[in-house]
């Protein structure tokens, strides 16, 4: 009897065993299918993150966490003054400027005793996202190195959309440094960590974000002056062998009289990608079209002529 009894606990304890292991497979499937694969650079952060929980001191009073400039990677030399680099200072939340299809944009303030600067957070989502704007075309040229990252990335797993995300943080900070350093009007990059990119916020000292071209009706002379800016900042671009990629009256804006480009994590590469001229066409398309329902004349806002010009500054003839 005794044997039996013992038999029988041990087939019951096997059987509590199977189904906490069943269990336990059942919460990391779900995890998985919920969270989606966590990229080399987000898993690093996390565990950075972890880390700092146990061992960093507390949130600094009135901010929302210590300054991120230790971890990131900075924006090109020479940084202009009001860049702040101190480990020890503090960045505030103090809002949203902009929420998007692929990135919400906060606005930040970093602070030390002795100084402040107000900063565009552009912050990527990505395992919660469907699917990135247009990003088949774009990701054209852009190969990843491993096989098994390119199929997570065309089926769009969770762990897919994550890499995206971080392609495309990597890609804007690139095309930002890239374009600074060459004096094209694009605001100053701070720094990328992870999917965020800290940059030059441009608008008024109270947070007030510059308009967007499409928010502004400007008159005669002020349209002319702003369409002689496009064209030089296009052509300067096309020189360089890029083009904006998603370019419209909604990713340039107007600041003390400067037309800046921003969104730029699709800029596109007029030379590797098969794509290219039809996309830039489609930029040119957008901008002349804007322009000249505005009241510019067409004969100096030529879509035709335009397009000749940029593929001729590229070397693409």
């Amino acid at each position: 009897m005794r044997e039996h009894d013992e038999h029988d606990y041990e087939s019951a304890f096997d059987d509590v065993q199977d189904t906490l292991r069943r269990g336990k497979r059942k919460m990391r499937t779900d995890d998985r299918a919920r969270t989606g694969r966590l990229t080399e650079e987000e898993r690093s952060t996390l565990a950075r993150l972890r880390e700092d929980a146990v061992s960093a001191p507390d949130t600094p009073e009135g901010a929302d966490r210590w300054s991120t400039w230790g971890d990131a990677d900075h924006g090109p030399k020479p940084r202009p003054d009001w860049v702040i680099t101190e480990l020890g200072a503090a960045d505030r939340e103090l809002g949203i400027i902009k929420t998007g299809k692929e990135a919400d944009v906060h606005l930040v303030e970093r602070s030390t005793p002795d100084q402040n600067c107000l900063m565009a957070a552009k912050r990527y989502r990505g395992s919660d996202h469907r699917m990135f704007h247009r990003d088949a075309g774009y990701l054209e040229g852009r190969r990843m190195r491993r096989s098994r990252e390119m199929r997570a990335m065309s089926n769009r797993s969770s762990f897919g959309r994550n890499l995206i995300a971080e392609q495309w943080a990597v890609a804007e900070f690139a095309a930002l440094s890239r374009l600074w350093l060459l004096g094209a009007p694009v605001p100053y990059p701070v720094q990328r960590s992870g999917t965020e990119l800290l940059l030059e916020f441009l608008g008024d000292d109270d947070g007030t974000a510059a308009p967007r071209l499409a928010q502004l009706r400007p008159d005669p002379d002020e349209l002319v002056d702003l369409w002689s800016q496009l064209v030089g900042t296009l052509t300067m671009l096309a020189a360089e062998g890029v083009a904006h990629g998603d370019l419209s009256a909604y990713n340039l804006i107007v600041h003390e009289g400067r037309l800046i480009l921003i969104d730029l994590p699709q800029v596109v590469d007029l030379v590797a990608n098969p794509k290219a001229e039809s996309i830039l066409e489609r930029d040119v398309r957008n901008v002349t079209t804007w322009f000249t329902t505005r009241g510019l004349a067409p004969e100096l806002a030529d879509h035709h002529e335009l397009m000749v010009a940029l593929v001729d500054a590229a070397g693409l003839n």
